[in-house]
Parts: C-alpha cells; structure tokens; sequence
C-alpha cells in the first residue's frame, strides 16, 4: 500500500538507454504513451458521471449494530479493521479480490469492495461504555449494550480518480481503464452510511491523541501487512508498544471479531439461506452432468465445473473449492484435485457451496450414486451415515445442548453401527470404544461433526473454546452436522463389500429465536430414497 497523491505530475520520461532494475521491467509490455499532449487528449471528451448517489444497501444497519456492539469491548481504543490487499497468483497477475471478514462483516460492502481499505471505529470517549474489555465478556457469548455510542466509524479507502490523472489510464492496479469506475468517497457514504476518507489521510487519522496516556491502537494485523506496519510505526512513534509486544491487544480485537460473528442476525441467516438455495442449483446442473462426467477421462473435473459454473452465475463464486471426489476418492477428505474418472456404479462424494454477492456462503455435502442407484452395501454405509446426522440434529434440538454435544451424537451412532459389523476391535463395544481411552471408531471419521458457518466457510475459528465448542447453543448459530464413513480400498481391517466406499451427508442449520433447530438445506434431497429420485428425475 503506498500512501500518495494519486494526481500528482507523471513523473519524468525514462532514459530508454538506462539500465533497468527487475521492478521496472514489469512494465517494458505496456509502451503507454507519456507525452503531455496524449495525456491531455486521453483526459477530454468523456461524458458526465452519474449525478444519482446509490441508495442505502440492506446490510447498513445490521453492520451498524455489530460496530456498536464490537465497539463496546473496546472503550476509549482506535479499532482499525483493514480489507485487504491484492494478492498475486504468478508474476503481475492477482488472485481476485475478496475482502477480509471481519472487515465484511463490520462494513457490510460485500462482493469486490475496494482492495486496500480500512475500516476504523475512532473512539468517542467513555461515555455510555460500561467498561468490560473483550475478556469480560458473558459465558453466554452476550455483550452488555452501550448506552451510547462508543466509537465513530470512518471507512479509508482510494476512491476513483479524475479523468485528467495519470492514474485514469497508467495505473493498472486502480486505474479505471483497467480495472473499472471505482466508487467516490460519497458514493460509498450513502451506500454504506459510514463517513469516508481518503486513503492517504489514514496515517494521520491513526496518528492523532495516540500515546500512553491517549488513545491506544488495536488491528486485526493478519489482515493487511502493510496496514499493520503502519499502525505498528504510529505505535513506535507515540511511544506504544508495537509489533510482537502488541501481539495480546491486536489478538484480543482478532478474538472479539470472530466472536461477534457466532451468533447471525436475521439479515445473516436469510443471506445464507440464499447461498443455499444457489448451492441445491449447482447441484441439480452437476447431476445433470453425470452422463458427460462418465465418457470424460477426468470427469470429477467435469462435475467441478458444472458446480462453479453456477456458483458463478449465481453468486460471487465457490465459498471453498469444490470436492468432487468419486469412487475411492471419496475417502481422501480433503480431495479437490478432482482429476478422476467418474464409472457407473460408484457413489460421488460432492462437498461444496455457493458463495454470494454478500460473501456468506453455504456448505454443503451429498454423496450421490452416479448411475443413480445404490447398491445395497453403498445404502447400507449411507443409511448408517444418515441415522448419525438425523441423531446429531436431534440433539441439537434439546434445551441446553452444547456445540460438542452434537458431535457426541453421532458418535455414538458411528460406533454402533460398526460394533454391528464387527469392525471394532475383538472384545471392544461401542460403549468402549466411546471412551476416552478407545476412539477405535473414528479411524473411520476422523474429522469433526460440525463447525460454525458464515463469512467463512469455517466460521469464528479465532474464538475461545468455551464460547464455540463448549458453548451452549443459542438463537442465530448457524453451523453444519456432517458425519462421515471412510473406507478406503487398501484397508483391510474393513469388510471386502465395503472397501472403497466413502459417504459423508452435511447439511447447514440454524437455531432458530424460539431454541428449535431448522435445517437451511432442507429443500436438498438427503435420504437414500430421495437422493435416487432426484438423480433419476434430473438424468432419467
């Protein structure tokens, strides 16, 4: 991030003759023209912009009550969240942008905003904050509401230049030839509702009342190097403590973001629903490719595409990258090179999620017989699979159930079943196996049952323990039940009929204000029978 006047004089025309440095040769594929007459012929004849400011976006008053609400952690603090940058994929090219969560989710941009960024809730004084600091907070996850405001946010960020700078044409990076009409600073207020700077005003605004016995700073410094350097350079210079001696005070700010976003507002939960929604389509386009996968060399690449076609049409994009994982595939957990052949008779293990224009994203997994018919072992393992999801939902659904109950269930449903098949040690039950001492029935899961979902698709990671896994579970928690059997072809220790065959079921819930638990993905088919319908209709 560079901290300039984006309108200032071009700078001199290079000597053509002089030797250049790695750094300038980036830019021998260009041959921009630098004479002043180009550039004030390339400045003229442009029509006006819009006079119309966009109206305010639905999100603005739901990420309004979360900076109150994180604000009040933090009495008397300067709060800066960044974005984000750009992040190169090879040479000059980046990945595409996508901004930071917690920057998302307090700002409530959504899709593309702006890289480089920042958000800062500048401190109004004391007044109406009740003190309590990001580790007073209740076991129950609640924070005490301010009586008034705590904090002003001010959103920083490089808004479009003129016509007539060199940046117009030249800058590749924010340039409006190249990369598109960025938004003015009072574009994005009346979007937003959150006052607007300019980027380079940032480090003054850091700057201001920061010392000791002033205003101390806090940033959530994985999110941008450069916007961490700077603050931690305001910090060395107000006499703070910076860098690694910061470390405790930024990760207190990292936690109570993560945090904050453990429970969905009513605007959050009907946002996932909608990536939801998109996700049950991508998977009604991938079964309807079934028949391509099974004639193409690499037909799990196939299924891949017919998914992310429609997560793209639909949305902003995957919200992670696809699993489509067939035959013995399926019991490779993390499998997304999807380079596989796809055969008659073998189940498809399809793990993915629609990400939308807000960034939630959906997750979703169904395991799915490719010539739409199971055998009887493959609905043998996805009927046990199943009756540990439903018994994992059940739980769910009792008062005072925590986060790791819900794993608990379906334990003990996984140990059953394969107490029933004799998989288990000699001499061992699935009560045993239960035990802290045994754990012999997760060589066949080894993953957990659930994780919170939202911005991320492995939501609130940074939050302690005893507010996420051993948290009771509260109206607006959003997270997955995905069980799992995994029987790989080479284990020996697992019935011949069943060797290759891995299922995992996941669907996404919701604890609704009344304490009951609603599956989001209900309107996706998930029992063997349903599941053989829905191929059957969409391929015949």
């Amino acid at each position: 991030m560079t901290y300039s006047d984006t309108d200032s004089p071009a700078a001199p025309t290079p000597d053509p003759a002089a030797p250049q440095s790695l750094a300038q040769r980036g830019d021998n594929r260009s041959h921009r023209p630098t004479n002043q007459a180009f550039r004030d012929f390339i400045g003229s004849g442009w029509g006006p912009r819009p006079d119309a400011l966009p109206a305010r976006n639905d999100a603005a008053p739901w990420a309004a009550a979360r900076r109150e609400r994180l604000g009040v952690l933090f009495p008397g603090d300067r709060l800066v969240i960044p974005a984000g940058g750009l992040v190169t994929r090879n040479n000059d090219c980046d990945y595409r942008f996508r901004p930071h969560s917690a920057f998302a989710h307090l700002a409530g941009t959504g899709t593309d905003f702006e890289p480089d960024a920042a958000l800062v809730l500048e401190p109004l004084g004391t007044a109406g904050a009740d003190g309590s600091s990001a580790t007073d907070r209740a076991d129950d996850g609640t924070d005490t509401a301010a009586a008034a405001p705590t904090h002003e946010a001010v959103l920083y960020f490089r808004p479009r230049a003129s016509r007539t700078s060199e940046e117009f044409y030249a800058d590749t990076r924010y340039g409006e030839l190249w990369v598109g009409q960025r938004p003015s600073l009072e574009e994005v207020e009346a979007a937003t509702g959150i006052r607007c700077a300019h980027i380079d005003s940032l480090p003054d605004a850091l700057a201001k009342d920061a010392g000791p016995d002033g205003v101390q700073l806090r940033v959530v410094a994985q999110a941008d190097a450069a916007v961490t350097a700077l603050v931690n350079r305001v910090r060395t210079a107000a006499g703070l403590a910076a860098g690694p001696e910061a470390q405790q005070v930024d990760d207190a700010l990292a936690e109570a973001t993560s945090e904050l976003r453990l429970t969905k507002d009513p605007w959050e939960v009907d946002q996932l629903q909608r990536a939801v929604d998109a996700t049950r389509a991508g998977f009604d386009d991938l079964i309807r490719s079934l028949p391509r996968a099974t004639e193409h060399r690499r037909g799990e690449r196939v299924l891949e595409g017919a998914f992310g076609a429609r997560a793209r049409e639909e949305g902003n994009g995957l919200g992670y990258e696809t699993i489509a994982a067939a035959g013995n595939h399926a019991n490779t957990l993390h499998w997304i090179n999807n380079d596989g052949a796809v055969h008659p008779g073998e189940l498809v293990l399809v793990d993915a999620g629609v990400e939308v224009d807000s960034l939630y994203t959906a997750d979703v997994t169904r395991t799915i017989p490719v010539d739409g018919r199971f055998t009887a072992p493959q609905r043998r393992v996805y009927q046990a699979v199943l009756d540990a999801a439903d018994a994992a939902f059940a739980r769910a659904g009792m008062p005072g159930c925590r986060f790791r109950d819900v794993h608990t269930a379906a334990m003990e449903v996984i140990a059953a079943r394969l107490e029933e098949w004799g998989m288990l040690p000699d001499g061992v039950t699935a009560a045993d196996s239960l035990g802290p001492d045994g754990q012999f029935h997760r060589r066949w899961m080894v993953h957990g049952t659930s994780h919170h979902l939202g911005l991320d698709v492995h939501d609130c990671a940074q939050a302690r323990r005893e507010m996420s896994m051993d948290a009771q579970l509260r109206p607006g928690m959003v997270f997955t039940i995905e069980p799992g059997l995994y029987f790989r072809a080479d284990d020996l220790l697992v019935p011949e009929e069943l060797r290759g065959i891995g299922v995992r079921i996941e669907d996404d819930v919701v604890v609704d204000p009344d304490g009951g638990v609603r599956r989001l993905t209900q309107a996706i088919p998930r029992t063997a029978d349903e599941v053989e319908a829905w191929v059957s209709g969409l391929i015949g």
